[in-house]
C-alpha cells in the first residue's frame, strides 16, 4: 500500500501534479495521486482509506466550505491546498499570459484560441478567463494543458499549492 494519498478533484489536477513532480525530480513512488472525479467524492475517498497513510487534498477555493464540512467529519489528519481560483488560474498567474499564449502557440491552437477571443462575449473579458473557458471547450484540452502548462513552468515560480503537496507527500 502506497505510504502517501493525494487527492486531486479532477483529472487535470492529477496530470498536473505528476508532470509537475517529473519535471522537478520528485520521486511519487508510494504515493497514490488520485483524481476523484469531483470534490463531491472526497468523503467516499476518505471513508475508504485504510492504514497509516499521509493525505494530502488539493482543491480550488470555491470548495473550501464543502471541504471544511468533509473533513470536520473526517478522523485523521489531511493536509490541505486549495488553489486561488483553479488549478488553471495558479498556473496561468505562474506563467503569465504571454508565456501561456506560446504554449497554446507552440501546441498548434493558436487559431482556435483566436476565435474564440474573437466572439463577441469574448472581445472585452480579460484573457485569463477566456483562456480557463478555452480548456474547456474541446474534450481532453484540459488535460493536455495542465501536462504543457505544468512543464512549461520554472522551477522557481511552481504555484504554492502544488509546492505545497509535492512538499507534503515526499
Amino acid at each position: 500500500m502506497p505510504r502517501s494519498l493525494v487527492l486531486v478533484e479532477g483529472d487535470s489536477d492529477r496530470t498536473a501534479l505528476l508532470t509537475l513532480a517529473g519535471r522537478l525530480g520528485h520521486d511519487l513512488g508510494g504515493v497514490d495521486v488520485v483524481s476523484m472525479g469531483g470534490i463531491t467524492n472526497l468523503r467516499r475517498h476518505l471513508a475508504d482509506l485504510t492504514g497509516d497513510r499521509t493525505v494530502a487534498v488539493l482543491h480550488d477555493a470555491g470548495e473550501t466550505t464543502y471541504v471544511d464540512r468533509t473533513l470536520a467529519g473526517h478522523d485523521g489528519d489531511v493536509a490541505r491546498f486549495v488553489c486561488d481560483a483553479d488549478l488553471e488560474d495558479e498556473l496561468v498567474r505562474a506563467l503569465g499570459i504571454p508565456a501561456v499564449l506560446d504554449v497554446v502557440a507552440a501546441a498548434g491552437d493558436l487559431d482556435a484560441w483566436r476565435i474564440l477571443l474573437n466572439q463577441p462575449f469574448h472581445r472585452t473579458r480579460p484573457q485569463d478567463a477566456v483562456l480557463r473557458r478555452f480548456w474547456g471547450t474541446t474534450s481532453g484540452r484540459k488535460d493536455k494543458y495542465a501536462a504543457l502548462l505544468t512543464a512549461a513552468l520554472e522551477p522557481t515560480r511552481v504555484p504554492a499549492p502544488l509546492a505545497g503537496v509535492l512538499t507534503a507527500v515526499s
